[in-house]
């Protein structure tokens, strides 16, 4: 493959931020509301820890650079069937997100341009589910140019949130102690509002899943991923406070729209329409960041015999077209079947089992981290990574403990469901030889 098609620190860095930064955050302030100040404390809690998990991947990315992402990580360390069952919940994750996104944006997307909602929102959110996998059917570098475009225009309204929260401290700071939350701190709540808030971080291992078409993984990986995460952590941290500060626990708990709710109470009048529009721009882009993502590693899952090789098949662009063409009808079965139950209802379940088929991933990759150390793999001896894996895997344990039992079972149950082609997959073929990591 040229260098051409690959794609650099940028393109990287817009991958974790554009796909972190989805739809989520713009609804979470209303969610986090009922919890109060137990709300900051989670916050508080998944940002370090998705900062912890992102130093696993930087590390892992130094150490084996010529693995082919997350499943190169496992495989090599842990083992083949642990690799698949991690990205196989992973896959079955990516290709949900992308209904629950599109079919998110619709609900957006009709509010700002009102004419539009004449057209059946069904097909409305499949025409633009394959309007992105179009995109990235032209390649990568296509895909990752609409990234670094919309990720800009994603990071407008978080900066008028954060400017306008200056101002409100600036002109009246009496705002922000006027009427602070009544809810109590209490262990459970911190928790629960850990587990709503996870959801908005996942996506901060977007840099190292096309590990294969990155420019220089090595180096590229590490510092892309860790610069993401760091300017995600910071807009979510500002974005989140000024919201709970400023209206009401209650008001804002039963607000639609709470970013717009508080531009129209703080700024100037018709701006909550405009950030509407933004958050239109946020939704596309995740689509199109996320489209990137579960087809490059659908590519990479076929490349090493664990799905069918026909997925790994490339045309003239470099793009892996017959696994975004099989994951588009996935996510478009995904959109019928949510129209036909409440939205509102599957929507919230969805977000938290996404979580749940997420945190395997996250698991059996502090545990690939710690085996390097153990294995003296080079940038992996010393023992503040062996802290850096631990920290992962504990941090990875309490989300498991605050996503609930039923998303749990839900994830375990992915999973199992892909044990039958596994087996499949296996008698057809021999296991692909193990990553080296680089050494000393």
């Amino acid at each position: 493959m040229s260098d051409g098609n690959k794609i650099g620190f940028w393109t990287c860095t817009a991958l974790v931020v554009g796909n972190v930064i989805g739809m989520g955050i713009f609804l979470l302030p209303a969610s986090l509301a009922p919890f109060g100040f137990n709300a900051l404390i989670g916050w508080t809690i998944v940002l370090l820890g998705c900062l912890v998990l992102a130093r696993v991947f930087s590390h892992l990315a130094h150490a084996l650079p010529d693995a082919d992402g997350p499943y190169g990580y496992i495989r090599s360390t842990l083992g083949e069937l642990p690799a698949y069952m991690a990205l196989w919940a992973y896959w079955v994750s990516l290709w949900l997100t992308n209904a629950a996104l599109a079919t998110g944006v619709v609900g957006y997307i009709t509010v700002v341009f009102p004419m539009l909602g004449a057209i059946q929102p069904a097909l409305f959110a499949l025409l633009l589910l394959w309007s992105m996998v179009i995109v990235n059917l032209f390649g990568v570098r296509t895909g990752g140019r609409v990234q670094i475009v919309t990720t800009a225009l994603k990071l407008l309204p978080m900066l008028a949130i954060a400017l306008l929260g200056g101002w409100v401290l600036l002109t009246s700071p009496a705002s922000y102690v006027a009427h602070p939350p009544t809810t109590p701190i209490t262990l459970g709540d911190v928790m629960a509002a850990s587990t709503i808030a996870l959801f908005a971080m996942l996506g901060i291992e977007s840099a190292s899943v096309p590990a294969a078409r990155v420019d220089n993984p090595g180096r590229t990986i590490p510092r892309a991923t860790m610069t993401g995460t760091v300017l995600t952590a910071i807009v979510y941290i500002i974005v989140s406070a000024v919201p709970l500060l400023l209206i009401r626990q209650q008001e804002l708990a039963n607000a639609s729209a709470p970013f717009a709710l508080l531009m129209e109470r703080f700024g100037a009048a018709g701006s909550g329409r405009w950030l509407a529009l933004f958050v239109v721009i946020s939704g596309l882009g995740a689509l199109n960041g996320w489209t990137l993502l579960v087809g490059e590693l659908t590519r990479t899952m076929a490349s090493n015999g664990v799905l069918p090789a026909v997925l790994a098949r490339n045309n003239r662009h470099g793009a892996p077209v017959v696994a975004l063409l099989v994951t588009g009808l996935l996510g478009s079965a995904m959109i019928w079947m949510s129209y036909s139950k409440s939205l509102v209802s599957a929507f919230t379940f969805l977000t938290r089992v996404v979580t749940a088929a997420n945190l395997p991933l996250y698991f059996c990759c502090a545990l690939a981290l710690a085996v390097l150390w153990r294995r003296g793999a080079a940038s992996c001896t010393a023992r503040k990574v062996l802290l850096v894996a631990i920290a992962g895997a504990v941090f990875v344990v309490f989300a498991f403990i605050g996503i609930g039992r039923e998303p749990f079972l839900f994830a375990l149950g992915l999973g199992a469901a892909g044990l039958p082609l596994y087996a499949f997959m296996r008698l057809r073929r021999k296991p692909a030889p193990p990553v080296k990591a680089i050494t000393e």
